[in-house]
């Protein structure tokens, strides 16, 4: 595997938190501590676009691509509404007065997590919320949703990854397998594994159709990780740390391919926060507390 450097996009005054896809596979957003939410196109280097400014630090995007709407958390106000065509804000509701770590959306829910331990379902068309889920009184982190087998599986800070029932939101299993904070969690594209991640470093590659079974452990980083993306063709998944490195596996064998970092790819010099890999020419983008973005061609 060649790792290329293609393009770093900076604009950004503080850390990038957050990236999301756009309504086109070459467009993304971005946010984070600035409040500003920022869409990029791949084919423009550096060409950035300011879509929305929010009065506080953004840790949760979702693109809504039935209703090409974007969802934006605020963090202590709650949610901002916007059309994507327009770049109007459409409604906004205040949810809650605790951080927003992630937003999913499937079908008519959407799913937001927040710092206090609740998870927050919202009714997409009404925009207005169904039911509370508390679970724990740790951070909600991260939410996978696993459409094939009808559960959503979520990353707490009480170290646990607990599985919810998709259709009556219940409490299904509760697997503990990390010694900290679980941070980040990617279903695999054909749901047979769950990738999980956090503040011990490890990677846990949990078995789904064996009760989320221990299928792997994996010390992947020298500090906590981040984040989890898999590549559009499902072959490989990128880890990204606060070791300031991002690493390429084989999503197969869930061996260890590339480490891009610092030293060998002119990589990130602080905590690299999240991924996101296009289908547009298979580019993994990457943003940091260095308050820049890198694009990254994988050949």
């Amino acid at each position: 595997m060649v790792v290329e450097k293609i393009d770093t996009f900076s604009g950004h005054r503080d850390c990038v938190y957050t990236l999301e896809r756009g309504s086109e596979s070459f467009q993304f957003f971005s946010a984070g501590g600035d409040g500003l939410v920022v869409r990029w196109d791949l084919r423009k280097p550096d060409a950035g676009e300011l879509f929305a400014q929010i009065p506080a630090s953004i840790y949760a995007l979702c693109f809504d691509n039935i209703k090409n709407q974007l969802w934006i958390g605020q963090n202590f106000e709650g949610i901002h509404l916007i059309d994507v065509e327009s770049k109007e804000e459409i409604n906004s509701i205040k949810i809650t007065s605790a951080s927003i770590f992630d937003i999913k959306i499937h079908n008519e829910n959407a799913f937001v997590g927040l710092s206090d331990g609740t998870i927050v379902v919202m009714d997409v068309e009404r925009f207005t919320v169904k039911k509370h889920i508390k679970a724990s009184d740790k951070s909600v982190r991260n939410i996978a949703i696993n459409s094939l087998m009808s559960e959503f599986a979520v990353a707490y800070s009480d170290f646990s990854v607990k599985i919810f029932d998709l259709i009556d939101f219940s409490l299904k299993l509760v697997v503990n397998q990390h010694t900290n904070s679980v941070f980040a969690l990617s279903y695999s594209p054909d749901f047979h594994y769950l990738i999980t991640a956090g503040r011990d470093a490890h990677l846990k590659i949990l078995a789904v159709n064996q009760e989320y079974n221990l299928y792997k452990d994996i010390p992947a980083h020298l500090f906590a990780i981040n984040d989890i993306k898999f590549s559009p063709n499902g072959k490989y998944f990128a880890s990204c740390s606060m070791d300031k490195s991002i690493k390429i596996w084989d999503a197969e064998e869930f061996k260890l391919l590339k480490v891009i970092d610092k030293s060998r790819h002119a990589g990130h010099g602080t905590s690299i926060n999240k991924l996101w890999w296009s289908e547009y020419e298979n580019l993994l983008v990457s943003a940091s507390d260095d308050k820049r973005i890198s694009v990254w061609s994988l050949l």
